[in-house]
């Protein structure tokens, strides 16, 4: 995995972690094999309906709570088994759980934010796997204005945050006015 040399973070690349036959056959299977929900989030006080579907899957039965929202794990799939293990081989990390996010069309999103919730532990290890249409990542400093980074995550791709990133960034995935397809992003984590 290339580092991304960012201040105050410990970010990693690598754009071809699955080859592109084994991410576009993992897409189609979580596509149809997922229990995708919708929610709504609250912002400022506010319910929104949340701009994308999501999931949760886990090796335990322990919540995960965001923006006004607790979600219930259902028990990991082979698939994120199998991908859970992989992951432990580059990080060495054992990862619990796994958020996952469906992105139907460019207009589906997830604005600026850090995971930095209480259950994620003080300096969360966050492990992402893009799979189907490529999106814009974008990150920002939380108080040096000038250090950002514009990120193009691919098909197949892995994007691996840890140590104080968390306390020093925020990311999110704009929208695009461009016609992309869909996009399943996995973010595994641990919640003990």
């Amino acid at each position: 995995m290339k580092p991304l040399l960012l201040p105050d973070s410990e970010i990693y690349y690598e754009n071809h972690f699955l080859d592109d036959k084994e991410s576009i056959t993992l897409f189609n299977t979580l596509r149809k094999k997922v229990e995708w929900q919708k929610d709504s989030i609250k912002i400022f006080g506010k319910e929104f309906d949340q701009p994308r579907l999501t999931a949760l899957y886990a090796e335990n039965n322990q919540t995960y709570s965001y923006s006004g929202i607790t979600m219930q794990p259902k028990l990991f799939t082979q698939e994120l088994l199998d991908l859970r293990d992989r992951l432990k081989e580059v990080t060495g990390i054992h990862f619990t759980t796994c958020l996952l996010n469906l992105y139907r069309d460019g207009q589906d999103s997830n604005g600026w934010h850090a995971d930095n919730e209480k259950e994620l532990g003080e300096n969360p290890p966050i492990a992402s796997i893009s799979l189907g249409a490529e999106r814009v990542f974008k990150l920002k400093h939380n108080t040096l204005k000038e250090e950002k980074k514009k990120l193009l995550l691919e098909n197949g791709s892995l994007l691996f945050m840890k140590g104080t990133t968390q306390h020093y960034w925020k990311h999110e995935i704009p929208k695009t006015k461009k016609i992309v397809g869909e996009r399943i992003n996995l973010t595994f984590r641990i919640i003990t």
